[in-house]
């Protein structure tokens, strides 16, 4: 069988150690491996047609869930599956779905108006503003005071707008592979996306969360932040197919979800939305603004 995995930029442009291990293993297995960085490539995109087993969708940018969109149509099989990836990518559908599964995440708000933001700092006391479709933790701000609001960029688009929870000052980030289940303690900074953090214990707690967060998206293959808040567990973001970046013992786990995967041993559905607790009509929770 032939893979192909569609991979994203690295920084500084060097295979990841963790991907050539998994590669390694498939081969071992008798599986053809390619790989590609879709930027990188010139794709004619009017003819593209599958041509391998599965697609490994590793990198989640515009340009590469565009590719696995038109494969995806053409009855390509794809992991993480492209609807997945598409609805994981939706900040507001992604957070509905763990909220409605069960999965503890803040009070969470959208808009694309800085006056809206300030009226939610009034109303709410400190937030977290992050970007719609923002990655790797670019352009995420925490504002606790009206300063603060001064300080921040000019909005360049829609942004989410969640509760400050309160935490130890780090990230746990949780990384699975099907029913696998790694965490590493990270502080959240500039520039800590590509640290490796510190190995952590799972507990029976976060595991459930991080299961019950996989199957609510429909994905195998995934990453959750977490805040362990003085009340528990919150899950503040979920990537699919993240860097697992301070896990030990993660290459051959993955290499055989893969391999499952690709022979149709797995399956990996998108159950449809269920009902959201505490539902809110389309309609602004603050009056409009003047």
């Amino acid at each position: 069988m032939r893979l192909y995995f569609l991979l994203a930029r690295r920084k500084p442009p060097v295979p990841s150690p963790l991907l050539v291990e998994v590669a390694g293993r498939l081969r071992a297995r008798g599986f053809g491996v390619e790989s590609g960085i879709p930027e990188e490539m010139l794709v004619e995109g009017d003819r593209l047609a599958p041509s391998h087993d599965l697609y490994v969708l590793k990198s989640n940018t515009e340009l590469a869930l565009s590719l696995a969109a038109s494969l995806h149509a053409q009855g390509a099989r794809i992991l993480n599956p492209f609807p997945a990836c598409a609805a994981a990518q939706d900040k507001v559908l992604q957070v509905q779905r763990l909220r409605a599964s069960g999965v503890p995440v803040p009070r969470t708000f959208v808009t694309g108006d800085v006056r809206r933001i300030r009226e939610l700092l009034e109303e709410c006391g400190p937030l977290v503003v992050k970007p719609l479709r923002g990655y790797e933790g670019v352009g995420v701000h925490v504002v606790r005071l009206p300063r603060d609001l001064v300080a921040l960029p000019a909005l360049q688009g829609p942004v989410m707008v969640q509760d400050l929870v309160p935490g130890p000052g780090e990230d746990l980030k949780v990384y699975v592979v099907g029913t696998r289940v790694w965490a590493v303690h990270k502080p959240f900074a500039p520039g800590s996306f590509s640290a490796a953090g510190r190995p952590a214990p799972v507990t029976p707690e976060v595991e459930a969360i991080a299961l019950r967060a996989g199957a609510a998206c429909g994905l195998g293959v995934f990453g959750i932040d977490v805040i362990e808040s003085p009340d528990g567990p919150v899950v503040v973001d979920l990537n699919a197919f993240p860097g697992y970046k301070g896990c030990q013992g993660v290459a051959d786990p993955m290499a055989a979800y893969i391999a499952d995967y690709a022979e149709n041993r797995r399956e990996l559905p998108l159950p449809p939305l269920g009902p959201v607790p505490d539902a809110a009509p389309l309609t602004a929770v603050l009056p409009p603004a003047v």
